[in-house]
C-alpha cells in the first residue's frame, strides 16, 4: 500500500422516460392506419377519470425522487471546500515550478547505474508495513520483487458526485495512460469495460465516506482495516494503492486504488499516472530518484522517460517475482546497461 500527500507542511437522474405506445393497424395500400378510438358516453369517461388522491401521491413520489437524486449528486460542504484547497495546492505547487510534465528533462540526466540503483530503491524496498493490525508506518525494508502475471483489466468506478462529462474525461485519461503502460512494460494492461482485477474509484469526500458498500461488491475479500484506511484517507493524501497477492505469491492479483474527485485536472492526472505504476509494482517512493514521480517532491506530474526504464526492467522476463536484492541485482546492472548503453 501507499499513499500519495499533495506537499509536505499544508492542510490540506437518472431519467425515466415514459413512452406511450397507440395501437395500430397496417392498411391493405402498405400505408399505417390509426385505429379510431371507440366513442365514449359521459358516464363512462366519469368513471375512467384517475382518482386526485393517486395523482397527489404520484406526484409526491416523483418529487421525493427528484430530491434524493438532487441530494446524491450535490457536493458536501467539506467536498466544496476540499475541492478549493486541493486547487490552491496545484497553483502553489506551478508557482513553485514543480508538477513538470517534461518526459525527458535536461536538467536531470541518468547513467545505467544510476538507473539500477534508482530501480533498487524503487522496486526492491518497501515504502509501507503492516503493523498492529491497521496500522501503517513508514518504511524502507527490502522487499522482494513483485509484479503482475495474469493481465491488468483496469476497473473504472465512479461516485454519485461525477457527471457523464468528467466520467468521460477520466475513461479517456485512463485508457492512454493503461495502452502505454502496456507498450512500455510488455505486459497486457487495458481499461476493462466491465469487472477488473485492478480497481480504480474516482470518489469525492461523501462518496469515500460510503465506500464500505461498493467496495464489499466489487472486492469482497478485502481485509477489513484497509476498507477503513481508504474511508478514512486523510485530507493530506491526494490518492492512494493497495495491491494484493494469493496466499504468499510474490505475483500481483488485485489492486485498488482511490483517487479523490476534487482533484483540479493536473494532479488528478498525475495520481493516474503514479498509482497505476505503483500498482503494477514500482511500489516505494525515494527522495534520490530523479527525474520521477517516484518521489514525494512532486517534482514530476508525469511519467518520465526515467520512469518509463524501471517499468521495462521490472517487466523484463530475466526478473522473477519473488527475486531478492542479492539476486535481482546483478541481472537490473545488466539490463540497466543495455537500456542505456551510450552511458556506460
Amino acid at each position: 500500500m501507499r499513499t500519495r500527500s499533495p506537499l509536505h507542511g499544508l492542510g490540506a437522474i437518472s431519467l425515466l422516460a415514459l413512452l406511450a405506445v397507440t395501437a395500430c393497424t397496417p392498411d391493405t395500400s402498405g400505408g399505417i392506419e390509426l385505429e379510431p378510438p371507440p366513442i365514449q358516453r359521459p358516464d363512462d369517461l366519469a368513471s375512467d377519470a384517475p382518482d386526485q388522491a393517486q395523482i397527489r401521491k404520484a406526484r409526491a413520489e416523483r418529487n421525493r425522487a427528484i430530491n434524493a437524486a438532487a441530494a446524491a449528486t450535490t457536493p458536501s460542504t467539506s467536498s466544496l471546500a476540499q475541492q478549493e484547497y486541493y486547487s490552491r495546492v496545484e497553483s502553489r505547487l506551478l508557482s513553485q515550478g514543480r508538477l513538470r510534465r517534461d518526459r525527458i528533462p535536461q536538467d536531470a540526466p541518468i547513467d545505467a547505474e544510476q538507473l539500477a540503483q534508482n530501480f533498487i530503491r524503487i522496486a526492491l524496498r518497501s515504502e509501507y508495513d503492516l503493523k498492529g493490525g491497521d496500522r501503517l508506518s513508514g518504511s524502507q525494508q527490502a522487499s522482494p520483487l513483485r509484479r503482475w502475471q495474469d493481465p491488468v483489466r483496469i476497473q473504472l468506478h465512479f461516485g454519485n458526485s461525477a457527471d457523464r462529462a468528467e466520467q468521460a474525461r477520466v475513461r479517456d485519461e485512463v485508457a492512454t495512460y493503461a495502452g502505454r503502460l502496456g507498450r512500455i512494460s510488455g505486459h497486457d494492461v487495458a481499461l476493462s469495460g466491465g469487472k477488473g482485477n485492478f480497481l480504480v474509484m474516482v470518489l469525492n469526500e461523501d462518496d469515500r465516506r460510503q465506500i464500505d458498500a461498493p467496495l464489499a461488491r466489487m472486492v469482497p475479500d478485502l481485509p477489513a482495516g484497509d476498507v477503513a484506511a481508504l474511508r478514512d484517507l486523510s485530507p493530506s493524501n491526494l490518492c492512494t494503492v493497495f495491491t494484493y497477492s494469493r496466499g504468499n505469491a510474490d505475483r500481483y492479483a488485485q489492486a485498488v486504488a482511490v483517487i479523490r474527485a476534487e482533484l483540479p485536472p493536473l494532479l488528478r492526472l498525475s495520481c493516474i499516472h503514479e498509482e497505476l505504476a505503483q500498482g503494477l509494482g514500482l511500489a516505494n517512493d525515494s527522495p534520490q530518484v530523479r527525474p520521477s514521480i517516484f518521489n514525494d517532491d512532486e517534482e514530476f506530474a508525469l511519467l518520465t522517460r526515467h520512469d518509463e526504464l524501471l517499468l521495462q526492467i521490472l517487466y523484463d522476463p530475466r526478473l522473477q517475482p519473488g527475486m531478492s536484492e542479492a539476486e535481482a541485482t546483478p541481472i537490473v546492472r545488466q539490463i540497466a546497461r543495455e537500456l542505456l548503453p551510450s552511458q556506460t
